[in-house]
Formats: structure tokens, sequence, C-alpha cells
């Protein structure tokens, strides 16, 4: 079996909880758009990207740590493997409790400090469910290392769904029973447990109770666990993690700053008769068309990771990352144009308030910010399996320095398209730098004549859709269709003479 096809199939199963799971998470937008104004959504914006900051906090490359030195001793189901995974989780688990507790303890004074005065409850909230996905996050690893896709994607899309179907409940039913749209006899009932009040609240609420579902719904790889702190152990796990700590800190930065940038370093007044917290509202609604682009990132990184472990010592091993490379690519540009070319359509379907649209400008940039990331994380390979990670935290630091210092620059002259701009230049560096260092380090023919063509010519393409406007929505849907369908078969002229993506093993 090629093991890029064995690497495809791992990527699809992972691919089911990212792709469904997101699909069935971004079901959401409609309804939050619809009950709420941008201004109203713009404190969820703000927090949850906190929380994907203080999600690698909580973790501090313990994941990975255990990946390697699992690997390193006798793969998933080795003893060795089971006694680095209880010091993952101990760890973990330790950690987690001392600084959800900590930020419960000052929720008051927390939220005070972020502007959003009187949320404290939100921000107690949010410190329970960064806790548990730190915590799920060491066995979801686990299944991972043990080729568990199924049980990794059936918990992931049972949490989303979940989710789902909780802020359906409260925002839309409980909501409409409250105000007697409907269900009259379940007022009773909607009266103990709603409070109009709560609002978005709601969002998080619902984000806590499906997170709690994890527990249950890993009840297997929880009970073998056991509590073990061996320093002799423990301290180089914390070695090789404390660089992938760094890395990710600047790395979210580098992808969550301008949401936390944008409502302070927007001027006043720059949107005529739109506040700064309804433009940072705006903008984070439209980032979420990204969602496209950075789901299919995500499984591939699921898989790929302990696909590239794994096959470190195969002396093709360099030949199969470039082909990965390749079709990684090659799936990123043709997502990058579907989405951009179509965004007449994605805007009626997901952005039910007309308010939002005026935000759409970001979202192809930010598409291609998100395909330069993926492929730095494709790249990223190199550090990792040479025990380099400290050329991870400089690449990451230095792309999070370009989106700091170009979101103060570029946010008070172009509001948040500087923000969307600045997060592609940012991705680019980093890429850039992650390639540059790696061919001295550990060289890999990617094919960069190949990668740049499809790139520049789905930028073509999206350039000729933007230049070129029909009133009819019909004529325009029919064009934006003509040129998918065209870099669809671009790609199959020039692949299909060529050596197929699917590399024999030896």
């Amino acid at each position: 079996m090629s093991v890029i096809k064995k690497l495809a199939g791992e990527t699809a199963l992972y691919g089911v909880s990212s792709i469904l799971g997101r699909v069935l998470n971004y079901a959401l937008v409609p309804l939050h758009t619809a009950i709420f104004l941008p201004g109203e959504l713009a404190v969820t914006v703000k927090l949850f990207a906190y929380v994907a900051l203080l999600n690698v906090l909580y973790t501090y490359g313990m994941e990975t740590a255990f990946f390697r030195f699992a690997a390193k001793n006798g793969g998933g189901g080795g003893k060795e493997a089971r006694i680095h995974y209880d010091l993952a989780l101990t760890s973990v688990v330790v950690s987690s409790l001392l600084l959800s507790g900590t930020l419960v303890l000052f929720s008051s004074d927390v939220a005070a400090w972020l502007d959003y005065p009187g949320k404290g409850l939100f921000v107690r909230w949010l410190a329970i469910i960064v806790a548990i996905d730190a915590v799920v996050a060491i066995p979801f690893a686990r299944l991972r290392l043990e080729k568990k896709a199924r049980q990794f994607a059936t918990a992931r899309v049972i949490n989303i769904g979940l989710n789902v179907l909780l802020n359906v409940f409260f925002l839309y039913f409980c909501r409409n029973v409250y105000e007697g749209e409907f269900g009259v006899a379940w007022k009773p009932f909607v009266d103990a447990i709603y409070s109009p009040t709560l609002g978005v609240g709601y969002i998080f609420l619902a984000n806590l109770i499906a997170n709690a579902a994890f527990f249950p719904l890993l009840r297997k790889q929880f009970a073998d666990f056991r509590f073990r702190f061996d320093w002799h152990l423990l301290r180089p796990m914390w070695a090789y993690g404390y660089p992938i700590l760094i890395m990710g800190l600047a790395g979210t930065v580098n992808l969550m700053i301008d949401r936390a940038m944008l409502q302070e370093w927007l001027p006043t007044g720059f949107y005529p008769g739109r506040t700064s917290e309804e433009a940072l509202g705006i903008y984070g609604n439209c980032y979420k068309l990204s969602i496209f682009m950075s789901l299919v990132i995500q499984a591939f990184r699921y898989a790929a990771e302990p696909f590239f472990f794994s096959r470190a010592e195969d002396k093709n091993a360099p030949a199969t990352f470039a082909n990965v490379m390749k079709w990684f690519v090659i799936a990123c540009t043709v997502i990058w144009l579907g989405v951009s070319v179509n965004l007449d359509i994605l805007k009626q379907v997901f952005l039910r308030r007309e308010i939002y649209w005026e935000g759409l400008g970001v979202v192809p940039l930010l598409l291609l910010g998100n395909l330069f990331l993926g492929v730095y994380y494709n790249l990223s390979v190199w550090f990792k399996l040479s025990d380099k990670t400290g050329y991870g935290t400089l690449i990451t630091a230095t792309g999070a320095v370009v989106a700091v210092v170009g979101n103060g620059l570029l946010i008070p002259v172009m509001g948040y398209l500087g923000c969307a701009v600045t997060f592609a230049l940012s991705c680019f560096v980093m890429m850039a730098l992650c390639y540059g260092l790696g061919q001295q380090h550990y060289p890999v023919p990617y094919n960069l004549k190949s990668a740049a063509g499809y790139v520049g010519g789905a930028a073509l393409l999206i350039g000729l859709a933007n230049q070129l406007a029909f009133d009819n929505p019909f004529v325009a849907s029919a064009f934006h269709l003509l040129l998918c369908g065209l870099f669809g078969v671009g790609i199959y002229l020039l692949e299909r003479k060529k050596p197929g993506p699917l590399i024999r093993a030896d």
C-alpha cells in the first residue's frame, strides 16, 4: 500500500471530524448573525481569540512531546509509551487545574481588564473550557498515535454536534418559547432555565457543556491512566516541548492578534456609522469564511504529524515529503479559488445580515494566508524530525513580530483589510524562512515551480472574477463555476502524464 495513499486515507478520517464538525459548527454562523448584531458578537470574537492563546499555554508542547518520546520507545502500544502518556497527562492535569483555578478566582478582574466589566461569568466558563481542552488533548494524541482515527473522529463530531444542538436549543428554541412565538406548553420549563439577559453567554455555555461530554467519550483512555510523576523522565519531555510552547504562542499571536488589536487600534469613525466594536464583529464573522481552508489544514496536520515521525528513517522520506507538499498545495489552491470566486453565494448562506457583507473583501487574503500557513506546517517537518525545534521558535516569533507591527501600522490606515494583509504577509514570511532554513538542515526536493504556478494561476482567476461583475446572479455563478472548472482541467492536463501521487513503500 502506498504511503501517501495511507496518509490520504487517515487525513480523510480526521477530516470527518474537522470537515463535518466544522460544517456543523459553521451552521451556527447564520443563527448567530441573524440574532445578534456585530457589536453584540464582538465579545465572543475577542474572548475566543484569547482562548486560542490559552490552549497553547495550557498544553505547552506536551502533545508533540508525547508523540516524539512514545515513537522513540516502541510506538503507541508499548510499555514505555504508556509511561510517557501517564507523565504527559499528569503534567497537563496539574497545570490546568492551577491555571484555570487562578482565572476563576480573578475572573471579574480579568473581564474588566479585557474591557468587558461585569462579564466575569464568561471568563469563568472559558477557564473551564480551556482546562478541558488541554486535558483531553493528550488522550486525543494517544488515539492518533495508536491509529484510532475513527474513534478520534467520532468523539470530535459528537462534541461539535452537541455544541450546535445546544446553541439551537438555547438561542432558537428557548428564546422563541420565552417570547411566546411557539411551544406555549414548554414555557414553564423554559422560564426555569432560560434568561434573555444572558444573550451571547449561551454561546459560551453550550461550548462548556459540549466539552464536558469529552470525558465519557474518552473514558477508555482515562480508565487506564495512572497519576505518575518522574522528574528524570519528565524533564526531557518538558525540554522538548518548551520550544514548541514558545512556537505555539508566537503562532497563535500571529493567528489571533488581529482580533485582539482591531477594536483598540481602529480610529474612531474610520467606518462611517460603525463603531470599532461593530467593525470587530463584522471582521470576526467574515473571518470564519476562511474556515474552508483551515479545516483541510487541520485535518492534514492530525494525520501528517505521526506519519512524518514514522517515516523519519526512510531513505525515500525527502521524496515522499516533496510529493505530499505538491498535492497539498494543489488541494489548497482549489479551495482558495473555489471560495474566493463564490463569495456572492456563500454570503447569502452564512452571513444573514447585510451589515456583515461589508467585510467580505478580507476573505481571499485570509484564505491565502491560511494557504501559506498550511505550507509552513508542511515544511516544519524538518525541525521536528531533527529535534531542532528552536528553529521553529525563531520562525514563529518572527511571524508574530510581523503580525504585531503590521497590524499596528495598517489597521489605522486600512481598517480590517490591514488585518488580512498583515496575516497573509506574516504567514508568507514564516513559510519562506522555514523553507530556507530547512533546505540547509534537512534538504527536501520541493517543486517550487509547480507550487508557484498553481498559486499564481488561482490568483489570476480570482483577480479576473473580481474585475468582471455581472448583474444577473445566475450568470455570475455560471462564470465563477466555469473558472473553477478551467482550473480543474488545467490541473488534470498538467499532472496526467506525470507520476501519480502514490509512492510505493519499500
